[in-house]
């Protein structure tokens, strides 16, 4: 089952196929907008929810499994404590839920915009040039006024 080129010369066929281009160029997009939205979210919609919640700070809620108090997660973690960070696992729900509504905003736009390039791109349909008799059902110019076939009024 071997093809002229080997393996070497199917990678390279995969490869340059345009749909694994652009998910490559999708996935590093991808990561440069998710640093965009982990900011948006830790730089101005965590302290308003924190604000709003009476200062909770969500970054520094976490259980201990040792039964220590600590003050910080950052101290836990240095005393090398075992925690659960739920604080964190909020955080990053929060993360998901606003990229899943811009990913949905920018397709629904993107949709927006095709659908009216589709519409102006779709030539409206021409004007009849021909009917039918109604008498012989023969197919008549538009403007007759009588059946050139059977000679009926239409």
């Amino acid at each position: 089952m071997s093809k002229k080129g080997g393996i070497k010369a199917e990678f390279k066929e995969f490869i340059m196929r345009g749909n694994v281009i652009d998910l490559a160029v999708g996935v590093i997009i991808g990561g440069a907008f998710q640093a965009i939205v982990n900011s948006l979210v830790n730089d101005v919609i965590m302290p308003v929810i924190s604000l709003i919640t009476g200062g909770i700070d969500f970054a520094n809620k976490f259980v201990a499994l040792d039964g220590g108090s600590y003050a910080t997660l950052a101290e836990a973690q240095e005393k090398g404590a075992a925690v659960i960070a739920y604080g964190n696992f909020i955080s990053a729900v929060i993360n998901f839920l606003i990229m899943a509504v811009v990913i949905f905003l920018i397709v629904k736009a993107i949709n927006k915009v095709a659908n009216a390039k589709k519409k102006t791109d779709e030539e409206p349909e021409a004007a009849p040039t021909t009917k039918v008799c109604p008498y012989c059902k023969s197919e008549i110019d538009i403007e007759a006024s009588k059946c050139p076939h059977c000679t009926s009024d239409v």
